[in-house]
């Protein structure tokens, strides 16, 4: 996805003009946790579909850049997908995602996966009806291999058109859950994080809630709950703070490391990640 980022000066005026700093960034949920996960060390593959414009190629050269290993199909006939992200003073973002050539995402977009030890996915593929039967063959195929698959649901907004049910389905087929609060909120009516934790963990194995500014908590089923704060930072842009969370999740995770280091390595890649306007890490930046 190509993310369009306005930071918005003032409060909208609506029918009018509002003055703004706008920027371009590669964006998408999976793009962004990949461009995370190889900037850190660890190899990655992204599937990627675009489409035949410049902004296709212009986020395919941003993940060359990052170092992300990564398909190259482009869709004929479809435009690259595209986020318009407003960020208003406070930081806070709100997005108006179109999907462009990512719809239709299935099994003949997966890379060979004999060196491939876990999978990530975003819920927003299921959330797309165009990709949701090619999606869930995908996961048919990851447990058919044992191959663990963290899942991050996506939005509350496009979660609701599908229905708490029909996603709760979906999560009996993933391994670790990474969610944000109004997201548990959603899928299990606790608006406590701890109750909707241990709700979740009679469904998946390991659940994670990220809080933003309160931090983060994690449980294993059987194990203890482990909460951490936020770590500080010059706070800018919320915009993409929950996939560097997740990238800094993964590694120690699939490892087989604790979920406490986990944990506490996710927390301060988020950190990271607010501390610039944009989703991915700043080129360069250690």
């Amino acid at each position: 996805m190509l993310d369009v980022v306005a930071i918005l000066e003032s409060e909208i005026n609506y029918a009018s003009d509002t003055r703004a700093k706008i920027s371009t960034h590669g964006g998408g949920a999976a793009a962004n946790v990949a461009s995370w996960l190889a900037t850190s060390g660890t190899n990655v593959h992204l599937i990627v579909r675009v489409g035949d414009d410049a902004a296709g190629r212009t986020v395919i050269a941003e993940l060359d850049r990052y170092g992300v290993q990564h398909s190259n199909t482009v869709v004929p006939d479809a435009n690259t997908g595209v986020v318009i992200v407003l960020v208003d003073k406070s930081g806070e973002r709100t997005m108006f995602p179109d999907s462009g050539a990512n719809s239709g995402l299935g099994p003949n977009d997966l890379p060979d996966l004999s060196d491939i030890s876990a999978i990530y996915l975003s819920g927003y593929p299921l959330l797309n009806p165009l990709s949701r039967p090619g999606v869930l063959q995908i996961i048919e195929i990851a447990k058919a291999r044992n191959l663990p698959i963290v899942f991050d649901p996506a939005s509350v907004g496009v979660l609701s058109e599908v229905g708490v049910q029909v996603v709760r389905g979906w999560l009996s087929s993933m391994d670790l859950i990474v969610l944000n609060e109004e997201e548990a909120h959603f899928l299990t009516g606790f608006s406590n994080p701890v109750h909707a934790v241990a709700d979740l963990l009679t469904i998946a194995p390991t659940v994670v809630i990220k809080r933003g500014a309160n931090g983060a908590l994690a449980q294993e089923r059987g194990g203890a709950i482990i909460q951490l704060p936020a770590a500080p930072t010059n706070f800018v842009d919320s915009t993409g703070a929950g996939d560097s969370f997740v990238a800094g999740l993964i590694p120690t995770w699939v490892a087989g490391g604790s979920i406490a280091l986990a944990l506490e390595i996710a927390v301060e890649m988020a950190a990271r990640c607010v501390s610039h306007i944009g989703a991915r890490p700043l080129v360069g930046a250690p």
